[in-house]
């Protein structure tokens, strides 16, 4: 589809929509400005507000809400072949990992209590991008690689700073949805076929009329040891976060005269060891109305933000700080919970302890992390309690999508989980990899004709489903490359060198990822291995009896899943991670095919790679050879590949 047809499509008249480079590297035009006009000029002004422009659009997949899961299932949908429009109400993408709030992604390696589970797919692609282009920690720089990667992908159409408020069901099938950009003056209709909740709060599953829930289960309706005794309607509270610096001379501080005044008693359980980055555990609203006292939350947060600093500076418990000053604190409050939709499946405590889903399209793995509905206002209680799932567990596609209304998918805080399940998958790294699940699976239903439901109780839809995810890098327990359009299962690999049990062969056992012992050494080998040295270096090879016809390989390489890998400003996090290229990564590399009269073809050459997962398409060749060179790696002295695979 060129750009006219593609914009005749969406409705958007004279739009002029920006092209970018691929997830992939393929090289496009140079950007051009998102739009010449946001609508074109005889768009029609809506007879309720004279003012506000009509913009109707149409697209394969609607995402609303741009946090983390929204990012990954509009790139997930958009790469496999869906159009996406997404709909963000900020400027500003990311969620709570946004410089609005400067939270860490966190996810199945718990920091580093999890070693070697560090999630797969697009939030690796994101992660990897953001330690080698942002090494000096920019929140702001974080939001702009989001950005880039939705803009800069074909099939997204990204509308920020608008709002999604209402939405039209027939028959428990969303048909559209209404959103406004009041810096625009425009009131958008957008029709689509699948529609996925990424909003954290369900706004669409709200306004469609999705079957929800708010607050805490009762122990007996799940059987859960970690649920109350009765049900109530309190959640996890909000936060704001502050980020400090260490100056040349004393930094005075005087509190606001709002500002609350805490002491020592109030803060027996919340420890200060650092104050470079803000804490958590000054939380609160959480026995309020998450949503409708958003306003009277952000203010007690602050009021609180400032008096913890206020004893920090003035309470002469931590000389220290006196050359210390803040540089930033959060003006909008990160929300843990609020409203969860119902699925198929509800999520629960003894799923993430035990569980196993024949329909798993994703992992988790925090603990479950309780807190206190009423967070600071309870000094007499610990912050928090943990309780950790023994192994990274499942998430089941049936509960990613609304039981009641037919077409609406959902990622985030926001899936079919009990209280408790929802404390361990609520947070960012995981709601990722929901997200890319959601979007793989709202394409899958785009191209062939089904509803989410449908998917799900069709095994052989869920194989593909699940296989499409792997050849995506997603991470699903105990499931392997299978897919039968792999021309590389059906391959024998040899190779320069094996280093100790590191066997050519295990680039097709259909694996991408060693398994971890506690400390995060493998206990499963997934990937070949072999030295490489300047002037020397190691190659694997797969051959077939006879030739086979290639148009793309893709490779999976190493990235020291060991370590923890995010964006933090607390020091004690950063102290394990490299903000670089990843030293097990392959740097420089050759793709060569050899046809069956033994001439070499150069299909990839590749310098200064740092990503995880590499793609590369070239024209139809016959070859009976496929040969991986490895010049070198970002640092290690072993050229690592966990995966080759090739397709027609």
């Amino acid at each position: 589809m060129d750009r006219r047809d593609f914009l005749t499509r969406f409705g958007l008249g004279s739009y002029s929509l920006i092209v970018l480079a691929d997830a992939a590297g393929a090289q496009n035009p140079a950007p051009e400005p998102m739009f010449d006009s946001v609508a074109p000029a005889d768009a029609p002004f809506s007879p309720a507000e004279r003012h506000m422009r009509l913009v109707h659009l149409e697209t394969d997949v609607l995402v609303a809400g741009g946090g983390l899961a929204g990012v990954c299932a509009a790139l997930a949908a958009a790469r496999n072949g869906a159009k996406v429009v997404l709909v963000q109400d900020r400027s500003r993408l990311g969620g709570n990992s946004s410089s609005e709030v400067k939270m860490h992604v966190v996810g199945a390696n718990q920091h580093t209590g999890r070693p070697g589970w560090r999630e797969g797919g697009l939030i690796e692609e994101l992660r990897l991008a953001d330690a080698v282009n942002n090494p000096q920690r920019c929140w702001e720089l974080w939001d702009l690689l989001l950005y880039d990667k939705l803009v800069s992908e074909p099939n997204i159409t990204l509308l920020l700073e608008t709002t999604l408020y209402a939405a039209t069901v027939n028959g428990g099938i969303v048909t559209e949805v209404a959103a406004r950009c009041d810096k625009s003056e425009h009131l958008y209709r957008i029709r689509a076929r699948v529609f996925c909740d990424c909003t954290g709060d369900s706004r669409l599953g709200l306004e469609a009329g999705a079957e929800l829930r708010v607050g805490r289960d009762a122990r007996a309706e799940y059987n859960e040891s970690l649920a109350p005794e009765k049900a109530d309607n309190r959640t996890l509270g909000s936060s704001i976060l502050f980020t400090s610096r260490l100056y040349h001379h004393h930094m005075p501080f005087t509190a606001p005269a709002w500002a609350r005044k805490i002491t020592r008693e109030q803060l027996i359980h919340r420890h200060i060891n650092s104050w470079e980055y803000g804490y958590w555990w000054i939380e609160w609203g959480g026995d309020r109305d998450i949503i409708a006292d958003n306003e009277r939350i952000r203010f007690e947060l602050l009021a609180i933000v400032m008096g913890v600093w206020d004893y920090i500076k003035n309470s002469g418990e931590f000389p220290d700080a006196s050359f210390w000053a803040m540089d930033w604190v959060g003006m909008m409050p990160g929300k843990r919970g609020s409203r969860r939709l119902l699925g198929d499946h509800v999520l629960t405590q003894q799923d993430l302890m035990h569980g196993g889903f024949t329909d798993a399209v994703a992992i988790g793995g925090w603990a479950m992390d309780a807190h206190p509905p009423e967070g600071f206002d309870r000094p007499d209680l610990p912050p928090n309690t943990t309780v950790r799932p023994p192994e990274v567990y499942d998430i089941p596609l049936r509960s990613l999508y609304s039981r009641n209304i037919r077409n609406l998918f959902m990622a985030g805080r926001n899936i079919s989980a009990s209280y408790v399940a929802f404390t361990s998958a609520r947070v960012m790294a995981t709601c990722a990899v929901e997200g890319q699940a959601i979007g793989t699976a709202a394409a899958q239903c785009v191209e062939r004709g089904l509803l989410p439901g449908g998917l799900a109780h069709d095994p052989k839809q869920v194989e593909a489903l699940q296989q499409t995810l792997l050849r995506d890098d997603q991470t699903i327990k105990g499931r392997a490359n299978r897919d039968p359009l792999d021309l590389a299962r059906s391959a024998k690999a040899s190779a320069s060198a094996e280093e100790g049990g590191a066997a050519a062969r295990l680039v097709l056992d259909g694996f991408v990822r060693n398994i971890p012992d506690r400390h995060g050494d493998p206990v499963e080998l997934h990937q070949w291995a072999a030295p490489v040295e300047a002037g020397k270096p190691a190659w694997i090879e797969l051959a077939w009896d006879n030739p086979r016809r290639l148009r793309r390989v893709q490779i999976t390489f190493d990235t020291g899943f060991k370590r923890q890998l995010t964006l933090s400003a607390l020091e004690s996090q950063n102290v394990n991670m490299l903000r670089a290229p990843q030293p097990e990564t392959v740097r420089d590399y050759t793709l060569t095919g050899y046809t069956a009269d033994g001439a070499a073809h150069v299909l990839a050459e590749v310098k200064n790679n740092f990503q995880r997962l590499r793609r590369h398409t070239f024209d139809a060749l016959e070859v009976r050879r496929l040969r991986l060179e490895i010049g070198a790696t970002n640092g290690d002295r072993l050229a690592r590949v966990f995966e080759i695979r090739c397709y027609t």
